[in-house]
């Protein structure tokens, strides 16, 4: 395929130029024109991993923080463990749909995958998948504990 100078190298740019975004995406970078949703859940969950490598109180009350004001959270007493939290970026979306125990929260609700990591002193107890959601209020993100439900 000629290009008009006669390089003959406008469908391997274009395929080249195609393949970046998602090699980005892939490897975890960003173009730095993450959406406002994005950025503060990358925040909300890097806040939750430090939390938890500080441990349970630490992150007991980083839920706490965080919890959703519609939904107040008792004592979230995770028995002394811990959850990391790895989001599958890609998979952040809306989800208008979600209610917490019946209850519509207000905000624009978001859900991203995630692999969730349960630790006690240190050590891994369990790992699953799953699901997170998240709530964008007044220019806040909140979340929901997993003790909350």
């Amino acid at each position: 395929m000629r290009d008009g100078n006669g390089s003959g190298h406008r469908g391997f740019r274009g395929v080249l130029c195609g393949l970046i975004p998602l090699v980005l995406v892939i490897a975890g970078c960003t173009t730095g024109r993450d959406s406002e949703p994005l950025r503060l859940s990358k925040r909300y969950f890097a806040a939750s991993n430090t939390a938890a490598r500080e441990g349970p109180d630490a992150q007991r009350d980083f839920f706490h923080r965080t919890q959703h004001p519609d939904f107040p959270v008792g004592s979230c007493d995770l028995g002394g463990s811990t959850v990391e939290f790895d989001p599958a970026w890609s998979t952040l979306r809306r989800d208008p749909q979600f209610t917490s125990d019946g209850i519509e929260p207000r905000g624009a609700v978001w859900v991203v995958g995630v692999e969730v990591t349960t630790r006690r002193d240190g050590a891994v107890q369990a790992r699953q998948f799953g699901s997170q959601h998240l709530v964008v209020l007044e220019g806040s993100l909140y979340g929901f504990a997993p003790c909350s439900r």
